[in-house]
């Protein structure tokens, strides 16, 4: 569970401090949403094999923040009303709360993710060395 834990406190400290960089603020409930998007891309390659096209990961990775997005927008700004963030006004927007504009951009952050993810899990707790397919190649870490 620590390494569980570790993971979700470093993508949630970190999507709390893009936001700031790019907002100017950020809001409690999404350093919380950042950790468990950050553990949940970061499955994608304990789920599936190691040799799915990084790139294919990212689509998953910015599908999979979308939807947890979604499912976050639908509790804390309509629900309860916070409005912690408002696409409405973004085209092809959904209640107000995804967009694509903002899927793309999930998938590039996905990128940062899967590759910081995999790179602690390898140095900080033991597991298999990154290893990913980009163009048909395999591209490995260096050694420690």
């Amino acid at each position: 569970m620590r390494k569980y834990y570790t993971l979700a406190i470093i993508g949630g400290v970190i999507y709390g401090a893009m936001e700031l960089a790019c907002r100017g603020y950020t809001h409690w409930t999404m350093v919380i949403l950042g950790g468990i998007c950050f553990l949940a891309v970061g499955a994608i390659n304990e789920v599936i094999p190691w040799g799915m096209p990084l790139i294919l990961q990212m689509i998953i990775g910015g599908g999979i923040i979308t939807a947890l997005e979604l499912a976050t927008g639908l509790i804390v700004n309509i629900g309860l009303g916070w409005g912690v963030w408002d696409y409405s006004n973004e085209w092809g927007n959904f209640l107000g709360q995804i967009c694509p504009k903002y899927a793309l951009i999930w998938v590039g952050i996905s990128l940062i993710a899967i590759l910081l993810d995999d790179w602690l899990r390898w140095e900080l707790f033991g597991e298999e060395k990154p290893h990913y397919v980009i163009f048909g190649r395999i591209i490995t870490w260096k050694e420690k």
